[in-house]
C-alpha cells in the first residue's frame, strides 16, 4: 500500500520525521510529497527541502521524496496511492484535517486519510516556530534533524537578527 505524506516541510522537523518513520512501519511505501504552496513564501527552495528530507531519511528503505503542485488528492491519484498520511498535533489540527479528508474523499472516493498523532515531545512543534527561533539566534538542534539545523544556521547567519529592547520615549 502506498501512502502520500504531503506538506511544505519548510523545514522538515523532528515531528515530521517521526510521522514518516512511523508511517514506514505501516505502509509499503511512504511518498513524502513536498508541496509548492502559492500561499506561502518558503525559506528554502523545493530542491533544498527535498535534499533535507532525503538526507534525514536515508535510513528508511521505503521512503520516496517528490515534489508537486496543485491538489494533493490529484497527486495521490497520479501516484496510485491509497492513503494520505497526516500528522495531528492538537484538536485544532483535527478540525482542519477532518474537513480536508472529507473534501479529498469527495474528489477521489478511493483515497483514505490516516491520521497519526504526534509523539508527545513534538506536539507543540511547527516549522513556523522553528524558523522564528532560528531567525533570532536560538538553538533548534532539538527540534529538527542535524542537517536542517545546519542549513537554518547558515541561512540566518547571513542576516543576523537580534532581539533588542525598544526604547521608550
Amino acid at each position: 500500500m502506498i501512502a502520500v505524506y504531503p506538506g511544505s516541510f519548510d523545514p522538515i522537523t523532528l515531528g515530521h520525521l517521526d510521522v514518516i518513520e512511523r508511517g514506514c512501519k505501516l505502509f509499503e511505501t511512504v511518498v513524502v510529497a513536498v508541496s509548492k504552496n502559492p500561499n506561502k513564501i518558503p525559506l528554502f527552495t523545493v530542491e533544498q527541502r527535498i535534499q533535507q528530507i532525503r538526507t534525514c531519511t536515508l535510513h528508511l528503505a521505503n521512503v520516496e521524496i517528490d515534489a508537486f503542485h496543485g491538489l494533493t488528492v490529484s497527486y495521490a491519484k497520479m501516484r496510485q496511492a491509497q492513503v494520505l498520511l497526516r500528522g495531528l498535533r492538537a484538536v485544532s489540527d483535527f478540525e482542519y484535517e477532518l474537513q480536508m479528508a472529507h473534501t479529498n474523499k469527495s474528489l477521489y472516493p478511493q483515497i483514505e486519510t490516516v491520521f497519526l498523532t504526534t509523539a508527545n515531545e513534538y506536539s507543540f512543534l511547527s516549522s513556523s516556530q522553528v524558523k522564528e527561533i532560528a531567525r533570532f539566534g536560538g538553538s533548534v538542534a532539538h527540534l529538527v534533524p542535524a542537517n536542517v539545523a545546519i542549513d537554518l544556521e547558515k541561512c540566518f547567519a547571513q542576516t543576523p537578527t537580534v532581539s533588542t529592547p525598544i526604547a521608550q520615549d
